[in-house]
């Protein structure tokens, strides 16, 4: 019984962490799905906020009344052990940017004077819900990376404004991106 144990402990805790990874991952996907439908639904700005940093990630809406950016959800942290990163793949999905990079930076305000909010990654819908950068203008690369040490996962948006969710093997060299549903 204790050598059975001694294999299946490992083995169960293992599955868990893979589980925590791609639901983190599917989490933020989905949350950028929300961020598009809330600018469109609203009439104004959404934006996912990924904070590099301390490992959060929240839904924010415009409010153009106050001039600030409203939290609509969030802070939520992702799960141990898992980080905003692509560690060591090189480059990015097929179709989604030219080079493997996070999204701009979150600013304070929506315009181009606006102060960058530092460690941060934001993926910003217009009204339309078309994906823009911090300037408001039309922009198509925008990707959120996480990695548990194993895989890497990433949530893209392409200027169609297509939303996708990736993984591929957290290694060197050539990546196996495969589109997740």
């Amino acid at each position: 019984m204790g050598i059975i144990a001694g294999i299946a402990i490992p083995v169960t805790g293992g599955a868990f962490a893979s589980q925590r990874f791609r639901n983190d991952a599917q989490a933020i996907t989905n949350l950028v799905g929300l961020a598009k439908m809330r600018a469109s639904a609203n009439v104004t700005r959404a934006r996912v906020r990924a904070n590099l940093s301390d490992g959060t990630v929240l839904l924010e809406r415009w409010d153009k009344t106050t001039s600030a950016w409203v939290v609509e959800q969030g802070p939520t942290p992702l799960s141990p052990g898992v980080t905003f990163s692509f560690g060591s793949v090189p480059t990015p999905p097929p179709d989604t940017q030219v080079s493997i990079v996070f999204s701009p930076a979150c600013r304070v305000g929506v315009t181009a004077a606006s102060a960058t909010i530092g460690n941060t990654s934001c993926i910003i819908f217009n009204s339309r819900g078309l994906p823009v950068d911090g300037n408001g203008e039309t922009f198509g690369g925008h990707a959120l990376y996480l990695t548990d040490g194993v895989s890497v996962a990433a949530a893209t948006v392409t200027a169609t404004p297509r939303i996708r969710r990736w993984s591929t093997p957290a290694r060197g060299g050539t990546p196996l991106w495969r589109e997740q549903q």
